[in-house]
């Protein structure tokens, strides 16, 4: 099922984030998280994209398949094009489509110097142009509450984010966040610009200080106050630091669910001990 069809038929959604492992060995231990992420029967499971030059990539459709034919759960597959052409893009969607994998994540990519960097694709705008008439996709874009680090500033970004709606993206999945009123602004500065699409909040909870700096500068997200103090207090103390950084995060999609969002989209980090926390806190308030 497309995602924007579980959008029409449901008011709330809940769904993952998972990476493939680095290596192909390490593809049977995934089913640890995938059990415990499926004991709560998410609408859908994303799975990241290698950036160019990357196997993960492969492992990515490998996983989703696996998602759909063990698990029983539609998987969304991230795909990149910074560091593609479109015969590149060809390949991919044509796999997917072998696999009857139907909803793709359409993202730009990050800029790295390991990856050369193509003239096909520079926004996933373009991507979702270029595909969106020859493949039969459902297509989920991406949105930054506190704009993308190369944004000018959130007139821009809004308009940019309008145009990849425009381009058919149905969904819109948001960057990891740590104040919920930021968020609750960005949804009202898309409502103004005619962005009627759903927008999922996305979540990530703290569980590795190192980590999570490093997200942030790659992402742009702010630290609220009562957030640092958490990563001040507890960031030499790993047990410490883990129940203060679920707590957090519980709170924060707790009062996501009672403000009427449409769904809450959890980054994993492949890690079953967070998915079980998640799931155990929200199980009956979802």
């Amino acid at each position: 099922m497309k995602v924007n069809d579980i959008y029409k038929n449901k008011k709330r959604t809940l769904s993952f984030e998972i990476f493939p492992p680095k290596k192909d060995t390490e593809l049977s231990n995934i089913d640890e998280t995938l059990e415990v992420l499926c004991e709560l029967k998410p609408d859908f499971i994303s799975v990241t994209f290698g950036a160019g030059g990357s196997v993960n990539k492969n492992r990515t459709i490998a996983l989703a398949r696996k998602i759909k034919e063990e698990y029983h759960v539609e998987p969304v597959v991230h795909l990149t094009c910074l560091h593609y052409d479109k015969s590149e893009i060809d390949s991919f969607a044509h796999e997917m489509q072998e696999e009857g994998i139907q909803n793709v994540l359409a993202l730009r990519g990050d800029r790295t110097p390991k990856a050369e960097e193509k003239e096909d694709f520079k926004h996933s705008s373009d991507l979702i142009e270029y595909l969106k008439p020859r493949y039969d996709f459902g297509f989920l874009g991406a949105c930054y509450p506190e704009c993308h680090p190369e944004s000018e500033n959130k007139v821009t970004e809004i308009k940019s984010l309008k145009k990849k709606v425009d381009a058919g993206a149905e969904v819109l999945l948001s960057q990891l966040f740590f104040s919920n009123d930021t968020f609750f602004n960005f949804c009202e500065d898309c409502k103004l610009a005619d962005i009627d699409v759903p927008i999922i909040p996305g979540v990530m909870p703290v569980i590795n200080a190192s980590q999570i700096k490093r997200m942030v500068s790659l992402c742009n997200a702010a630290f609220p106050e009562r957030f640092q103090r958490i990563i001040d207090r507890y960031e030499d103390n790993k047990e410490a630091l883990f129940d203060a950084g679920m707590s957090y995060a519980l709170s924060q999609i707790i009062d996501l669910l009672v403000s009427d969002i449409p769904g809450i989209h959890l980054y994993t980090m492949n890690n079953p001990m967070v998915a079980r926390r998640i799931c155990e806190g929200i199980r009956n308030i979802v």
